[in-house]
């Protein structure tokens, strides 16, 4: 290393969503830190929409860590403050298609994302959420050096050099690798893994003149659902793959006319067609299917289109001495279901933990940080068996009208672990706690886990093309999924042919003991401790006040005066 050179905590390459979080809540909290950006802001980005459980991450985040822009992405409430050139997002839709058909209208299924107690999600503008966070990472203290590739990596018993293209070294305490696919420090140890279930690749642009489903296919009504198809995020589903329509336009307040648009092909069924230009395949494959084609025949892209080969990938090791790999650097399965976020955010928000003890014990040693890697493992796994037999079920749409039951019910058991865990957390080293064991989806509760592995081993084991098969595995994860005691009325509506979640999610019957949100048992055990129906409710107002759209503009304006910030932590103790 040079002598004399400036001497770094933390070293971050790429300041992406990920590695801008992490640099701010570090130098928030005295953390000497440099992010490496091998291009600039504002740069273009997919992974655009937010799901429940990210935003609660970002909520925990903002709260335990005393950085309150961090939630700012977190729903709707937050628009005056980060500005209307983000989406709203109501729902989760799916329309499952056939080639050469008009869409059917009972293939149809419509997640309601509640708005109540923090508001609706959100369709992150990439460009703005990323380049906002890495401003704010700098007004905490962070150096960020955009235009700066990384060479090398020398990781040595007493510290880190990190040495750019163009031959400036500098020197670190420890390195964070959140540079994605590209990732420096798995190039140069050798750590990527491809050996995982799901087969995509990918084709995706941003795109105008994008109508909302229901003005060139059948009306809102028609399908008797809560919400217009634009509100929220469409699927496209079909065997073998799936289209996403993520626009940002689609409230009265949007200033932005792009949609996201992007086509996920499984190669063994779908080669790429080197022979055609990724617009031209785009638009020969969505001919295919009369009800998509009707939504894109006057869309034009803005950008050029991305087009790639399979997609997904994870890594034999995470941490290292001195060293660990974020985000997409450490892995990625596939957009559907948006957990790609979740798993970066909670990543950051385990890694920040890590490195502010790190700051105390001097120890930045593999072992230290086993934590990490093994949570970023496990969710990386989770999220391939998913999306794998996701892919699988669209083959026969009686297979996904039931494998559909499981990713819901995971995400609601993961949203109810996180927020219960948030608000009754007294403290980080009780938070992390509280969370220990979460693996992407289910809450960490044993009974879920059992029961998505019996369901995943039946939906492997079936030949889509056997409709006996299919019919025999369908029977048979209906009874498995019918036997939950603790399945929400919602979703046993779905079982018996709903085509959505109720938009009002709220009713009395929530409070009766037994049978009511809190279940009995294990299962209230595991997500509620011994708290009861009248505490719940009183959370649940404080969240609705403090997260209000109001409440949270009279912080901002109290912060800006330079008064104590209303998303403060409960303790200023690092690991109270």
């Amino acid at each position: 290393m040079e002598r004399g050179a400036t001497r770094y905590d933390v070293a971050i390459i790429g300041s992406g969503i990920a590695g801008s979080t992490l640099g701010a809540i570090l130098a928030r909290h005295g953390v000497k830190t440099i992010i490496f950006e091998a291009g600039s802001h504002p740069k273009f980005a997919v992974g655009e929409s937010m799901i429940l459980e990210t935003s609660e991450t970002l909520r925990a985040m903002a709260e335990l860590y005393d950085v309150p822009e961090l939630a700012y992405f977190s729903s709707e409430n937050y628009w005056d403050l980060i500005g209307t050139s983000h989406g709203v997002k109501r729902h989760f839709s799916f329309l499952h298609h056939s080639a050469g058909e008009p869409h059917d209208l009972r293939k149809t299924l419509q997640a309601v994302i509640p708005r109540q107690p923090h508001g609706h999600e959100l369709h992150l503008y990439r460009q703005d959420s990323d380049y906002y966070l890495a401003a704010i990472a700098v007004s905490y203290g962070v150096t960020l050096l955009q235009n700066t590739r990384i060479k090398e990596v020398n990781i040595r018993a007493d510290g880190v050099e990190i040495v750019s293209d163009a031959g400036q070294s500098y020197a670190a305490e420890y390195v964070v690798d959140a540079g994605g696919y590209r990732s420096p420090l798995a190039d140069q140890f050798g750590l990527r893994d491809h050996n995982l279930r799901t087969h995509a690749r990918a084709l995706f642009t941003h795109m105008i003149d994008v109508p909302c489903y229901n003005d060139v296919g059948a009306s809102r009504q028609a399908y008797s659902i809560p919400y217009r198809l634009s509100e929220g995020t469409l699927h496209h589903v079909f065997r073998g793959g799936w289209l996403w329509v993520i626009p940002f336009n689609n409230h009265p307040r949007a200033t932005n006319p792009l949609c996201s648009v992007g086509l996920q092909l499984d190669p063994r069924l779908y080669p790429l067609r080197a022979d055609v230009s990724p617009a031209e395949e785009f638009f020969t494959f969505v001919d295919q299917y009369p009800s998509m084609r009707a939504q894109f025949q006057n869309a034009k892209a803005v950008r050029g289109w991305t087009r790639t080969g399979r997609m997904q990938y994870s890594s034999t090791r995470i941490v290292g001495d001195r060293y660990c790999l974020l985000g997409h650097a450490a892995g990625f399965i596939d957009p559907l279901y948006s957990k790609g976020l979740y798993t970066s955010f909670m990543s950051v928000s385990v890694l920040a933990d890590l490195l502010l003890e790190a700051q105390h014990t001097r120890d930045y040693g593999a072992e230290r940080f086993k934590r990490l890697e093994a949570m970023t493992l496990s969710y990386v796994r989770t999220n391939d068996r998913l999306v794998a037999n996701s892919y699988k079920s669209w083959g026969d749409h009686r297979l996904w009208s039931v494998y559909a039951i499981v990713w819901l019910l995971g995400a609601y058991l993961e949203l109810v672990k996180l927020m219960s865990s948030r608000v009754h957390a007294t403290g980080r080293r009780d938070y992390y706690q509280r969370i220990e064991g979460l693996h992407l989806a289910g809450g960490g509760f044993a009974a879920f886990d059992a029961l998505a592995d019996a369901i995943d081993t039946l939906v492997e084991q079936v030949d889509i093309e056997d409709e006996t098969m299919v019919e025999r595995a369908v029977t048979e994860i209906r009874a498995l999924l019918d036997s939950v005691p603790w399945m929400p009325r919602a979703y046993q509506e779905l079982l018996k042919g709903k085509n959505h979640l109720p938009r009002n999610k709220l009713r009395p019957g929530l409070l009766l003991p037994g049978t009511g949100f809190m279940g009995s048992g294990a299962y209230q055990e595991h997500f509620f401790g011994h708290h009861s129906p009248a505490e719940l409710v009183r959370m649940f107002l404080r969240e609705k006040v403090r997260y209000s759209a109001p409440s949270l503009a009279i912080q901002r304006r109290l912060r800006l005066a330079g008064r104590p910030p209303g998303l403060a932590p409960r303790s200023s103790n690092a690991r109270a």
